[in-house]
């Protein structure tokens, strides 16, 4: 099993074929997520669907700090492969397993018995307090192997190989669909048995992934040996995770602030709005698998000096993303309730959540610039701008957009849903500001030096 180059040849054809493993590995998170919801939705009360929304929200913002942490990690050894360094991809590696190891410990110990102080501050509903602590508390001990499960996936995307990232989820992805069914229908433990199902999947599949490994042919040799803190490599990947870190950070407490706005308009909307997030999870797969593919990608061809490439892969990805975010976008907005009735039996839950998902209808269309610009800029190691524009969206518009909404009588989950496709409209914007002054001078410079 070989790792891809990105630098010869064709590239429609190789981005797709990267691109298609990443998606169906997407697929198979979002559906990872959505079997907690489905299940406890249709065995569990409507307080326990609220407990796994709220908390499972509270979980994906500090997993995004890993990941967006790990995206250091993937664009670094995707140019080192482009410069044909391989021993110092090598130990990039090794050094990722010590650096997230030492994170993943850190983040354990503080948000374990920070548990109520988190489900207080996102306004839980008092019918679901105890139960978002409880499935917070479940997870963050667990958080070494969520960790782990990301870094994987983030190292072999470095590598062009994104078929072991969707092994690994499809093996979590069957263990959580059948553990969660036990552990909520059998055993009746509600949001608590939905998080035991996601760390003991998570856990599984990365000791599977760890066997699998010896059989990867790899473009350079691994040693156990260099497992170990190397301050200048872990330089260079928080030099370019870090901006990405703190982005997806502030964008993940962008939305827990809506959702703890809209946790204060009931448990129905809260249950809502839960609902809906998982259906996103589904409608917004192509641009994300492109965003993420777009990363690799451009890595590989900006260390080899092939801009030309990496522009048109970029045009591509967006021409592919466009094309199904019309499609997904239309069929959300005018029957998101179909999408919706799959995870809840409570028709009001239902109804709160095709308000919310007509907003993300709206999105599907702008994400597929957004994103691909995004993996593009990540790839050519422009961090430090998708951190800014991130912060900008999140905080300049998303929630005062959202915050604005929710005073508007009467409340519906559609016009505060609306901040997000304002955020995103407006990052577009300055996504394509940047592609043809800053970064287009960039591009020029760096052929010169060639």
């Amino acid at each position: 099993m070989a790792s891809g180059n990105f630098t010869e040849g064709k590239i429609l054809k190789p981005l797709l074929q990267f691109a298609l493993p990443v998606m169906f590995a997407l697929f198979l998170q979002s559906l990872y997520g959505a079997v907690d919801v489905l299940i406890v939705g249709r065995f569990a009360a409507s307080a326990d669907v609220s407990a796994v929304s709220t908390g499972a929200q509270i979980m994906m913002t500090a997993t995004s700090v890993i990941a967006g942490l790990s995206m250091g990690t993937t664009i670094l050894i995707g140019q080192l492969l482009g410069k044909n360094e391989p021993e110092e991809a090598g130990r990039a590696v090794g050094t990722s397993i010590a650096f997230f190891a030492l994170i993943a410990l850190c983040l354990s110990f503080l948000m374990v018995p920070g548990a109520s102080f988190l489900a207080n501050l996102m306004n839980a509903p008092k019918e679901a307090f105890d139960m978002t602590v409880s499935y917070i508390r479940i997870c963050s001990a667990g958080f070494v192997f969520i960790t782990a499960y990301n870094l994987l996936g983030a190292l072999f995307r470095g590598l062009g190989n994104s078929r072991v990232p969707l092994f690994a989820v499809g093996v979590a992805a069957a263990m959580n669909m059948v553990l969660d069914y036990i552990l909520v229908n059998n055993f009746h433990m509600g949001a608590s048995g939905a998080a035991l199902a996601t760390v003991a999947a998570q856990a599984f599949s990365v000791f599977i992934s760890l066997l699998l490994i010896r059989k990867i042919t790899l473009p350079f040799e691994f040693r156990t040996d260099m497992i170990r803190f190397n301050s200048g490599i872990i330089r260079q990947i928080t030099g370019f995770g870090f901006p990405i870190a703190l982005a997806d950070l502030l964008v993940g407490m962008s939305f827990l602030i809506i959702l703890a706005i809209v946790n204060s308009l009931g448990l129905m909307a809260s249950a809502g709005m839960g609902v809906a997030e998982k259906v996103c999870g589904f409608i917004m797969l192509v641009p994300s698998a492109f965003g993420q593919s777009m990363a690799s990608f451009v890595a590989q061809n900006y260390g080899a000096k092939k801009m030309d490439r990496a522009r048109k892969a970029l045009a591509m990805g967006i021409g592919v993303s466009l094309a199904f975010g019309i499609v997904i976008g239309c069929f959300s907005f005018f029957h998101g309730d179909l999408l919706c009735g799959i995870f809840s039996k409570d028709a009001e839950v239902v109804a709160q959540g095709w308000e919310y998902l007509k907003a993300y209808a709206i999105d599907c269309v702008l994400t597929a610039f957004f994103f691909c610009f995004n993996g593009y800029f990540n790839g050519c190691g422009y961090t430090k701008f998708v951190m800014a524009q991130s912060i900008i969206g999140a905080f300049g518009v998303r929630i005062p957009v959202s915050y604005l909404m929710s005073k508007m009588k009467p409340v519906s989950l559609f016009r505060v849903g609306l901040a997000t496709p304002a955020s995103s409209l407006v990052q577009t914007i300055l996504c394509i500001i940047y592609l043809f002054t800053v970064a287009k001078k960039k591009e020029q410079e760096a052929m010169r030096e060639a």
